[in-house]
Order: C-alpha cells, then structure tokens, then sequence
C-alpha cells in the first residue's frame, strides 16, 4: 500500500486540463489506502480522480471549496463520513461505482453534501436492496442523474409517498439489513471447523449378527467390501439398523474381535 503523501499529489501525480475544462488531479492506480493529505492541493482543483485504490472509508477531507468531481470508482469503500457535506459544501458529483456499499443506511451521510446532483453508485450491493432506487432519491432531494439514469418527477413522487413516514423509512433500512444478496457476505459464514461430521458409532453386538450373516451370504467382493468398509467407519448401512436398538459408542471388545474374525475368515475363503 501507498501512502496519499504531499510529495504524491504535488510532484508525482498528474494534474491537468480535463475535456470540460476543469482542473483536474490524477491519483489513481497508486493502491492507496486512506484519504490524507489533501491540504497539499491547496484547494486548486475542480476534480480530484482517486479511482483504481483500496480506499475503504470515504472521510478525512480538509475543507475544498472548489471541488465538484470526485471520482472514487474501483476502490472498498464500505463507509462515508457523515459530515461530508462540511468539507465539500460544492461537490456535486460522485462517482462510486464499484465499491462495497452493502446497505441504505450507507449512503444517508450523503444527503450533507447540498449541492450533489449526479452520483453513480453501479456495481454495489446496495443497489440490489429492495427500493433501493427510490430510497436514494427520496434521501438526496437535489439528485438529477442516478446511476447514469435521469431522476424523473414521477420517481420524486413516489418516493416522497413511499417514505412519508419515519416509520416507513427506518423499515427500508430494516430489510436491507435483513435482505440477502448474492455476492454479499454474511454475518455468519459457517465454516469445515465448526460444522461436526457426524460422529462414527460402533455396531451393537445385535448387530454384529446381523452383519455376519450378510458376509457369509454375500455372493460378490464388491458387497464384502461394503460391510467391511461399514464395519470400519461405524456408520452402519440402514438394512442393520435394528428398531429400538441404541449404538452404544463403546461396544464391548468381544464384539469387535467377531467382527474382526468374520472379515478376516472370509477373505480366506
């Protein structure tokens, strides 16, 4: 990882005329993991392009009255600052896509930023949440452009009648908590070292019986070196399971050495 230091952005970055005329700074690509440093610009730039990091948290910026573009693309960002909007009261927009926004609630502290109008937040899990859409408009009453989609007055509409209540509101956020979504990953992932195998028990002497007489009946290898095998594992084929029997986890040592005995005749024969 790379450290966003004052020599990276004055003298190792590119800094240029974009295609709208804005000045623009350069710092992709460079696997930066926290925001820093950004007095160093002093505040000369109208975009600043951070794509292509590892940025996992959108926060520590210095005051940057100029400021209108970020584009933070291709990077883990999981959280926002809720007191974005402070310290870029004129950004309006930004350029998310890409990152691991997982639940509405994620992108309330973007409703400081007052003058945001065009935000991209494709190829999150966020944008697979029920109402996803008409959550972020009803939270950023500025926005015009959505994902690359023109916010229409009919969403606006919609939007205000679906969360017209607190309540309404606060149970958007409670499914999207709640809601799965492939690719996402759960709280809880069950893992080979807490799922038990089940547990190997020991035939019951009835039992030895029953599959002493199969063994001399078998008529192929094949069907020996089954009820071997099941003799081994302790997990018993269920033609041998006698009604109301209970396998008994330390069958006596008499029982085993006929088992034993059995197998070993019958490969003599």
């Amino acid at each position: 990882m790379v450290r966003l230091t004052a020599d990276l952005i004055c003298n190792k970055s590119p800094h240029f005329f974009n295609a709208v005329a804005d000045r623009e700074l350069d710092l992709r690509g460079n696997k930066i993991a926290v925001i820093e440093n950004l007095g160093a610009t002093e505040d000369q730039f109208d975009t600043i392009d951070l794509s292509d990091n590892e940025i996992v948290k959108l926060e520590n910026f210095p005051h940057l009255k100029r400021l209108g573009t970020l584009i933070i693309n291709n990077n883990r960002i999981t959280r926002i600052s809720p007191n974005l909007g402070e310290f870029l009261p004129k950004l309006h927009t930004l350029v998310l896509t890409n990152n691991r926004l997982v639940n509405l609630v994620e992108i309330d502290p973007l409703a400081s930023l007052p003058k945001l109008q065009f935000l991209s937040l494709l190829d999150n899990n966020i944008t697979k949440k029920p109402n996803y859409r008409l959550y972020v408009i009803y939270k950023l009453k500025q926005l015009r452009l959505l994902d690359f989609k023109k916010v229409k007055h009919k969403e606006r509409l919609e939007a205000e009648n679906m969360f017209s209540s607190k309540e309404a509101e606060e149970e958007a956020k409670k499914e999207s908590t709640q809601t799965f979504v492939p690719g996402e990953v759960p709280d809880a992932i069950e893992t080979s070292e807490n799922v038990k195998a089940p547990k190997a028990v020991a035939p019951t002497p009835e039992q030895i019986i029953a599959i002493k007489a199969a063994i001399v009946n078998s008529q192929t290898l094949d069907e020996v070196a089954r009820l071997e095998q099941a003799l081994k594992s302790g997990q018993l084929p269920a033609e041998f399971n006698i009604p109301g029997d209970k396998n008994d986890n330390n069958m006596d040592l008499d029982a085993q050495n006929e088992a034993n005995t059995v197998l070993d005749n019958t490969k003599d024969k």
